[in-house]
């Protein structure tokens, strides 16, 4: 027993207080991937290769064919999922030993709760620390998702705007969170990350030939997480206003906007797949009681014969 909680307090001790946790910065010179041009050429490199790669598989292959990949995306689903559930775990830890250390600073920013330092950083804070570092670990695990577009394409030989604008828009996100030091990032982080776990979990669950769920489990799961963060929106403005600022409210106008286009599109999505999914179902029942009554009718002609 001893020994367990020694364990567990060393690995807490490196997921909040190792010397790279703690003295993290966010700056050109110390950090790779945080520059502005970074940033665009990345996403531009992303957009290209996914359309370029689509439209070879157009010209190669025959229509609706796709490529085998084996166990390549189940793979990638359990190491996305065991990322993002150890991006959440050494974040929760650090954010505790955050709002430890920095509690008594708290008063002169009219903080008052933990809650309300996890909505509203206050004005002037920099991208140092244990929380900015975890937030740059997310950053920099978004570049695994991309490989998610290559797989769908190459498999099922789809790609969608919303796919492409969403990858994107999540990226581009990221990163302005560590530059701006922006205001929620953390709450956004721990759902996102959560909700990451359990989503790409269920796909390696799902690759390796295990039962489905009865509902859209990806889909529901997402459903919740742009529902949590709408709510959090309206609580950091609200705090924005009620505190005399919150810090990095520009980037977060335009994390709003950003993410209400993707809450319409994914919306969108959702209302047509399960109205398709309805339908469908409708379809089978209609087969299903069409067959009932031709064998019925057939039963009745064979006995009246």
């Amino acid at each position: 027993m001893n020994m367990a909680l020694s364990m567990l307090q060393s690995f807490k001790h490196c997921l909040t207080d190792h010397p790279s946790i703690v003295n993290f910065r966010w700056s050109i010179t110390q950090t790779w991937g945080s520059t502005w041009f970074f940033i665009f050429s990345a996403i531009a490199i992303y957009i290209a290769s996914s359309i370029t790669l689509h439209l070879l598989l157009s010209v190669l292959l025959r229509r609706n064919r796709g490529i085998p990949l084996g166990p390549i995306p189940a793979t990638h689903s359990l190491t996305v999922a065991l990322v993002s559930a150890f991006i959440f775990v050494g974040l929760l830890f650090s954010t505790a030993a955050e709002i430890r250390d920095t509690r008594w600073f708290w008063p002169r920013t009219k903080t008052t709760t933990a809650f309300q330092w996890l909505l509203c950083f206050p004005l002037g804070t920099r991208p140092t620390g244990r929380v900015f570092f975890w937030s740059y670990v997310f950053y920099l695990s978004r570049f695994l998702h991309l490989f998610r577009t290559f797989f769908t394409i190459l498999q099922y030989r789809k790609l969608s705007f919303f796919t492409l604008f969403n990858q994107s828009i999540l990226l581009f996100m990221s990163f302005l969170w560590l530059e701006f030091s922006q205001s929620f990032q953390v709450l956004a982080i721990l759902l996102t990350t959560l909700l990451y776990s359990l989503v790409y979990g269920y796909r390696f669950w799902t690759a390796i030939g295990l039962p489905r769920a009865h509902f859209l489990f990806v889909a529901n799961c997402q459903v919740v997480l742009l529902g949590c963060n709408l709510l959090c929106h309206f609580g950091v403005l609200f705090l924005h206003f009620l505190k005399g600022g919150c810090n990095g409210m520009v980037a977060w106008g335009l994390n709003s906007v950003l993410n209400g286009v993707i809450l319409l599109l994914f919306l969108r999505f959702y209302i047509k797949v399960n109205l398709i999914k309805k339908k469908a179902h409708a379809v089978r029942e209609f087969e299903s009681s069409s067959r009932h009554l031709h064998s019925a009718l057939q039963t009745k002609s064979e006995k009246e014969s």
